[in-house]
């Protein structure tokens, strides 16, 4: 794909004529099952985007947010916490009125031990998916957990010069395996990669089980991060995709936005409004 810019408006309008073209196109049937489909995309919040605060505060914002759901990183939850730890952590988040839907990024590499471990924690942890930035030598060891213990590893983009800044590169990847190898599509990497976020999703389609929901100013490598809808994010046309790629319910849909470090807490809310109200509108 051509690393040429287009202009915002260009793209945009392209990647909303496609999407709804195609829910236009679908008979009354399909338009109710597409309906249907809507409630399975269930908002949450990758938990980096609230670094600036300790785990229990970063925790109750995102219940006050009106977040469900929870995408955790290490920084908050070690790979390492003991029973008791989960145990508490599970308390906190019943307290709260949270579920988790996903954990990551996490690494994995030719050590076996260490990567069995990860998902020992996952399994007792109730977490259905991994995001991950796997070695290429890690994916036959990877293949054989993920049928042992039936927790999907779903592998990010970190975008340019990184090993998966293309779509392409994630189906390369996971393409001998396990379906539940799949893909977390970093849609501000992508659009940082220079490739269309709808695009994306559906040629991710079928392994697609985590989604990083965030907006660049920029389609080029050194970027702005911005509230959704304000750079190169169609939203509603985002939305509209992941029903026609049949995102999974229990797929992870996580805000995440990476500006303000210190006080996030009104740019997430907005984001969130333009998601959720996306999503209504399907």
């Amino acid at each position: 794909m051509s690393r040429t810019n287009p202009s915002r408006r260009s793209f945009l309008a392209t990647a909303g004529t496609a999407a709804a073209a195609g829910l236009a196109a679908l008979s009354p049937m399909g338009r109710l099952a597409a309906a249907a489909s809507a409630k399975n995309l269930n908002l949450g919040v990758q938990l980096f985007s609230l670094r600036g605060y300790k785990v229990d505060e970063a925790l109750k914002h995102a219940s006050d947010l009106g977040f469900k759901f929870v995408e955790f990183y290490s920084g908050m939850y070690p790979t390492n916490a003991d029973a008791a730890a989960i145990a508490a952590m599970n308390k906190t988040l019943t307290d709260l009125g949270l579920k988790i839907s996903a954990h990551g990024v996490n690494g994995f590499g030719k050590d076996e031990a260490a990567n069995r471990k990860v998902f020992e924690f996952a399994k007792a942890a109730g977490i259905r998916t991994l995001s991950a930035d796997p070695s290429p030598e890690s994916l036959p060891n990877l293949n054989d957990l993920v049928k042992e213990f039936d927790v999907r590893i779903a592998i990010h983009n970190h975008g340019p010069k990184s090993r998966y800044s293309k779509a392409i590169d994630v189906l390369q990847a996971v393409e001998k395996y396990d379906p539940r190898i799949g893909a977390c599509a970093d849609l501000g990497h992508y659009i940082r990669s220079g490739e269309q976020p709808v695009e994306v999703i559906r040629l991710l389609k079928g392994r697609l089980y985590g989604i990083h929901l965030k907006d660049f100013a920029e389609m080029q490598d050194k970027t702005t991060g911005v509230i959704l809808g304000k750079g190169h994010l169609n939203v509603p046309a985002v939305m509209a995709a992941l029903v026609a790629a049949d995102f999974p319910a229990d797929g992870a849909l996580s805000l995440e936005y990476e500006e303000n470090e210190q006080n996030p807490l009104a740019d997430i809310k907005e984001c969130a409004r333009i998601a959720n109200e996306a999503i209504a509108a399907l």
